[in-house]
């Protein structure tokens, strides 16, 4: 099996895991939080797709979030610094997805541009730095890791929150 196909199959799983995770919500749903501070669906479906943006800089690209259209259907500014690490209460609660179509639509171009960049990637691609900030320096293979990490861990959340909606 070639690195892409591990890669494609990796990340191919995340669509089917975040539409399970907001699919037929309301508004108020994606904006309940179990308790004051805590992050919301709608919060942790952004974030987690404002990381998967992040390969945008592996790519050499910007993210979709500044160049795109998304922003204002979160009642945010297209900001590419603004991927909700380090949000505290306030910077959750002001990430107000219009609705599911909002997460859909960010998170599918997302992921359509990013397994498209991802095909084709060959095993000696994975050892290219991508990030000097570090030390030792993040090579591609590290962040694909590390993005596809964050993004199952928050969908699973998001998952785990949608179990805890108040019914009725």
């Amino acid at each position: 099996m070639r690195v892409d196909d591990v890669l494609l199959d990796a990340f191919g799983r995340l669509p089917e895991l975040v539409d399970g995770a907001i699919d037929g919500l309301t508004p108020e749903q994606l904006r309940w939080a179990p308790a004051d501070g805590a992050n919301t669906i709608g919060w942790l479906v952004w974030h987690l797709t404002r990381i998967y943006d992040y390969l945008a800089d592996s790519m050499g690209e910007k993210h979709l979030w500044e160049t795109g259209d998304f922003a204002a259907a979160f009642g945010l500014e297209p900001d590419p610094a603004n991927s909700g690490y380090g949000h505290g209460p306030a910077d959750i609660a002001a990430v107000r997805p219009r609705d599911t179509a909002a997460l859909r639509d960010y998170f599918a171009a997302v992921h359509e541009r990013n397994t498209g960049w991802i095909r084709g990637l060959s095993e000696s691609d994975l050892d290219r730095v991508v990030d000097t900030d570090w030390d030792p320096p993040v090579t591609l293979g590290v962040r694909l890791v590390s993005i596809l990490g964050d993004c199952t861990q928050h969908v699973g959340q998001a998952a785990y929150l949608r179990g805890l909606l108040p019914r009725g």
